[in-house]
């Protein structure tokens, strides 16, 4: 043992070894080198990508946007040709206004109808009344015909007076019937043309729904991705015209499940970013996957069948970035991170979710 101290090229190998036993537990954090610190370079900004699509179908007349340009909520993005959807509108909006003529022109029959009625029964009045008097008449001369004191020729001319009235009388009655059933139908029609001048509205409003449609607008504020837009090109219903990445960011992390005892909601979290040149920012532990990332992979491995080899699984980690850092507007979605979390920190932010 002593030779093998002597000897240089001996010491040389058992220091190489040493020092290769020391990378290795240094690297996998084993004893003496145990840190409670967790890191990992499996992280990326994350954001929203909204894909803009129109709702109609056209010909692109104006594109209001260029690649990567900011943009406000309301801000027009493009505009599809709208002649034919302003004519749509047009045509929906005389159809109303000939439905609500039409319905106008109900309530004035019925006013019409109405008066009618009230006609009708004065004429029924006065029909009553000259068949009181013809009955009166000929009341009188039946008493008188016993006495010789009246004529033939007036009992005859009395009797058909007295059939006259009664005629009358049915013939104003049935006047007064027919005016009530008039009223009665224009009633039962008023129903419908309501429905019509409903439906009418309606159509009107579609036409408008789908003339602010060709005006595409900026949902909230961001920035809008490469624009695939082109003038006059005719566009689909659906069709990506560009994206829009709003300013709200936050990194999803990646820690093994060998990494995640000690790590709560709420801690305060470190990350550098590779494209601003390792510059660091801070950020908050909002909430974990309730899976691993396996559980939602399409293709899932059967681990019950041939040899099994166990291999750390890994859990999506929320994190969220604080606000007012000078360099939080340069982060964008897609960039990768490395993440540091002291698992001996306590949390100084109250966070919804847990493990």
């Amino acid at each position: 043992m002593s030779n093998t101290l002597r000897n240089p090229a001996s010491l040389f190998v058992l220091l190489l070894g040493a020092v290769g036993v020391a990378v290795t537990l240094y690297a996998w954090h084993l004893p003496p080198f145990r840190t409670s610190v967790e890191t990992t370079d499996n992280a990326y900004v994350r954001g929203y990508v909204t894909v803009i699509s129109p709702q109609l179908s056209g010909y692109v007349a104006e594109v209001a946007v260029q690649d990567f340009q900011a943009v406000r909520q309301g801000d027009l993005i493009a505009r599809i040709d709208d002649r034919i959807f302003a004519q749509k509108l047009a045509q929906a909006e005389a159809t109303r206004d000939g439905q609500k003529a039409t319905l106008a022109n109900s309530f004035q029959e019925e006013k019409s109808a109405d008066a009618a009625i009230g006609t009708a029964t004065a004429e029924v009045a006065s029909a009553r009344a000259e068949l009181e008097k013809a009955q009166s008449d000929w009341d009188r001369s039946q008493r008188l015909a016993t006495t010789g004191v009246v004529t033939e020729t007036v009992i005859e001319a009395n009797r058909y007076n007295l059939a006259l009235a009664q005629a009358g009388v049915t013939k104003a009655e049935a006047a007064v019937e027919v005016a009530r059933q008039k009223v009665a139908t224009i009633l039962g029609t008023r129903a419908s043309l309501q429905a019509s001048v409903a439906g009418a509205e309606s159509a009107v409003q579609l036409a408008e729904i789908d003339l602010r449609n060709t005006r595409i607008v900026a949902p909230q504020d961001g920035h809008v991705g490469e624009v695939g837009a082109r003038l006059g090109q005719y566009v689909s219903a659906g069709s990506q015209l560009t994206t829009l990445v709003p300013d709200d960011v936050w990194v999803i992390a990646n820690f093994k499940e060998t990494q995640l005892d000690g790590l709560k909601p709420g801690q305060p979290v470190e990350f550098t970013v590779d494209a601003l040149g390792g510059m660091a920012l801070k950020g908050h532990i909002e909430r974990f996957s309730p899976a691993t990332g396996s559980e939602f992979s399409v293709i899932k491995t059967d681990n019950a069948t041939g040899n099994f080899t166990k291999i750390a699984q890994r859990v999506a980690t929320r994190i969220s970035v604080d606000p007012g850092q000078e360099l939080l507007s340069r982060l964008s979605p897609g960039m990768s991170v490395v993440v540091r979390v002291d698992k001996l920190s306590e949390t100084d932010v109250p966070a919804p979710g847990n493990l």
